[in-house]
């Protein structure tokens, strides 16, 4: 199984932000202003360009929003928002209609924004973002999951680091994933961030569409997305508030599965180093593991290192690892029934 926004399975790999469509309104950021509007039209990049449209008209999201809704466009204010800065470019043939509309409500010459799109995502002064592997260079499902990324459209790396990270696994007297729960602290490294992307890889057999998003504390539950073939749900957990850069957040959410077959080890893959993390494996008293592991590995077909047996605690019931600053790559730990 894998894990989110670090990536695992059976569980998500760590911060992977999204934009939903029930955001609240957010205005517009410090734009160029109407003065730098015609050279930007120009020379992009399109999220600059965008951001100046919007101050020079002084449309705050969530009216342009509306608009476009009155032209039977539907685009949600977060992603406008990631829009103007350049945390995500539009490239559906929905967002590029939405695009083609902006131009309209925003007064400009039909195609000059369009035409900023075609110029590649790191050109100009596009916003950097932090380097990190990719989530196909971490789990073996990576192109499914982009597949659903790329269908909602959201940010290459979500605005959070992890602080810390505290992850409960179970596996039932079937030997199966029964769920896993997650207690999660992240800190902001840009403003507005107000969501975090789990993903959810159960083991081999696993239904999505039997698995459950549960949003414990600080959170609720946005768009939900199953790739049955990969076994793999994705689902966006929205904040309670909206977080400014630096900002840390704790927040708790899980997965309910049970739908797939015997499970033998829960991997999760890290694309960022970051703070601590603790991983406990519950095991059902009448299914007990003879013996377990925990390792590392730099990505799913290396070979895996720092291995070390793990003592069972809680009448043999659990084990656990912790990593007190976590690297790029993968951590997990495994059993065997026999």
């Amino acid at each position: 199984m894998l894990p989110t926004a670090e990536s695992g399975r059976a569980g998500d790999p760590t911060g992977a932000g999204a934009g939903a469509e029930d955001a609240p309104g957010v205005a517009t950021g410090p734009g160029e202003g109407a003065e730098e509007l015609p050279r930007l039209l120009r020379t992009g990049p399109f999220h600059l360009a965008l951001r100046a449209a919007l101050a020079a008209r002084g449309l705050p999201l969530h009216r342009v929003q509306h608009r476009l809704a009155a032209r039977g466009i539907k685009v949600g204010v977060t992603s406008l928002s990631y829009w103007q800065q350049g945390a995500r470019r539009p490239r559906r043939a929905e967002s590029l209609r939405a695009v083609r509309a902006l131009e309209q409500i925003l007064e400009l010459p039909a195609g000059t924004l369009v035409r900023l799109l075609s110029a590649p995502a790191g050109t100009g002064t596009d916003t950097p973002r932090p380097a990190a592997r990719p989530y196909r260079a971490l789990i073996g499902v990576g192109t499914a999951v982009e597949e659903v990324l790329a269908d909602m459209e959201l940010p290459a790396d979500g605005g959070l680091h992890t602080v810390g990270h505290h992850e409960r696994v179970r596996i039932g007297a079937r030997r199966e994933l029964l769920g896993r729960d997650s207690q999660h602290v992240v800190r902001a490294h840009r403003d507005g961030i107000d969501r975090y992307l789990a993903i959810h890889h159960g083991d081999p057999g696993c239904d999505p569409a039997g698995v459950r998003v549960l949003a414990h504390e600080n959170c609720r539950t946005g768009r939900i997305r199953r790739h049955p073939e990969a076994g793999v749900v994705v689902a966006e957990l929205l904040f309670d508030a909206r977080l400014r850069r630096g900002d840390t957040y704790v927040f708790g959410y899980g997965f309910e599965d049970g739908t797939g077959g015997r499970s033998s080890e829960y991997i999760r893959g890290f694309g960022y180093a970051g703070g601590q993390y603790v991983l406990q494996v519950r095991f059902d008293a009448g299914a007990l593991p003879v013996s377990c592991r925990r390792f590392r590995q730099l990505g799913p077909t290396a070979p895996r290192s720092e291995l070390s047996q793990l003592t069972p605690s809680g009448g043999h019931r659990a084990v656990h690892l912790v990593e007190q600053g976590v690297r790029r790559g993968i951590l997990g730990i495994g059993w065997e029934w026999e």
